[in-house]
């Protein structure tokens, strides 16, 4: 266990040292006070407004700097050569794995938490209010879908070099995110092999509108029955776990040689 931690602490140092976090947070406030200061579309400095797309940005911003992190953490080591030194030490690749996941989750879990404070900063300096209960669903399914994108960028880092793993990486999100809500949809207009490729796609891929509870924060729908949240929630833990599974099934026999870069 204290091995897991320290590569994870060392995935935030890394973080602190490349300064991601805060080029995103300078675009995050530069962004919201120019959204309080125009009369963007009529609508001016709205609280619900900035909120939502403040909100957006949170979510957009917390997945690149997930993906970013998760996708160059192995390939970086064999770049490097470090990988040997660390399989060396013994570390085995379980844990490895295990590490570098927890380091990319818990930092840009952080880096989010800071996000939502400053959106919840600003929504209440023009005089509006979140939710405190629907305020904590939201940062805990956010949390869990987090998990879930960080493990998916470090699987497909496993056997892919740095910008191929965050392109397929990207890539699978963006199904998830755009595609799978709207198979059942399609699959009343379509049929053969179509309608099989299409329930393929809905079944195998996550389903992250789930975690999506920005529309009921911005507008003041109340907390969800707490019973379906944490159901969403074991959900992306479920999905977690299989990713860190097949990362670890990709790398436990994977062979270096000096000069590979992934």
């Amino acid at each position: 266990m204290i091995r897991i931690l320290s590569m994870a602490w060392a995935v935030w140092l890394e973080m602190i040292r490349r300064k991601d976090l805060y080029v995103l947070l300078i675009l995050l406030l530069a962004l919201l006070f120019v959204l309080m200061s125009l009369n963007v579309f009529g609508l001016g400095g709205v609280v619900r407004y900035v909120a939502d797309v403040g909100l957006l940005f949170a979510w957009i911003f917390s997945i690149v700097l997930s993906v970013s992190m998760a996708a160059r953490q192995l390939p970086q080591e064999e770049g490097r050569g470090t990988i040997y030194p660390l399989l060396a030490k013994p570390i085995t690749r379980a844990e490895l794995i295990l590490g570098k996941w927890l380091g990319t989750w818990t930092a840009p879990a952080a880096a989010t938490l800071l996000f939502y404070a400053v959106i919840f900063s600003m929504v209440v300096l023009r005089g509006g209010v979140f939710d405190r209960g629907c305020l904590a669903q939201a940062l805990l399914l956010h949390l869990s879908l987090l998990g879930c994108v960080s493990a998916i960028s470090l699987a497909f880092s496993t056997r892919l070099t740095y910008g191929a793993a965050a392109t397929m990486a990207y890539v699978f999100i963006g199904a998830a995110f755009t595609i799978t809500p709207q198979v059942p949809e399609l699959v009343v207009q379509e049929k053969g092999f179509t309608v099989n490729a299409l329930l393929v796609l809905y079944y195998g891929l996550p389903h992250f509108e789930l975690f999506d509870l920005r529309q009921r924060l911005v507008h003041e729908w109340g907390a969800a029955p707490w019973g379906a949240v944490l159901q969403v929630f074991l959900y992306g833990v479920v999905w977690t776990a299989i990713l860190i599974l097949l990362s670890w099934f990709g790398y436990r026999r994977k062979r270096f040689q000096r000069g590979n870069v992934g």
